[in-house]
């Protein structure tokens, strides 16, 4: 299972035991967090001043739906 995110698409019944929360439930936090992103990139780039040009630097290997899946996936199985 090396793309989890794929596997819960695939198969929604199974992302309660993936991730502790329903695929309806993921789905929604997933719209929620990339429009609270989108919001935070843009509130940073109006009060930056560039010295690069945009889309310089290094690209993040996990988009922000992998890292939140990641996040869930991890505190699912984290022991406590």
């Amino acid at each position: 299972m090396k793309n989890i995110i794929h596997y819960i698409h695939l198969h929604p019944k199974r992302a309660r035991g993936i991730l502790g929360i329903s695929y309806d439930q993921f789905i929604s936090l997933m719209e929620q967090a990339l429009l609270a992103h989108q919001e935070q990139k843009a509130q940073l780039e109006k009060g930056k001043l560039r010295v690069n040009s945009p889309g310089g630097g290094r690209k993040p290997k996990l988009t922000i739906e992998e890292e939140i899946c990641l996040t869930l996936f991890y505190l699912r199985q984290m022991p406590t």
